[in-house]
């Protein structure tokens, strides 16, 4: 086995720093879409996110196979936080 990869949570977008609108309140998992033994792809979507207002898809910057998966439905993430790792293809 090779050595795993960490996916983490991206950077927030510049706009929510500036407007605050979009991304007002906790930013909160509404689904997770990968489980341990799926196969992903770079820009398949991982998560799907709630903020206050808005509600987007989540995609992974790697491929390979999921390992762990360290969040759940209803949890508040913040920037940089381990999401998941994965086993790179």
């Amino acid at each position: 086995m090779s050595a795993l990869a960490e996916v983490r949570m991206p950077k927030y977008p510049d706009c929510w720093e500036t407007c605050g609108s979009c991304g007002s309140g906790d930013v909160v998992i509404l689904d997770v879409l990968v489980k341990p033994g799926d196969l992903i792809g770079v820009d398949d979507a991982i998560l799907a996110l709630e903020t206050g207002k808005v509600a987007l898809d989540i995609p992974s910057l790697r491929a390979g196979r999921v390992i762990e998966v360290f969040v759940a439905v209803g949890d508040a993430v913040a920037e940089d936080q381990l999401l998941l790792t994965i086993e790179p293809a």
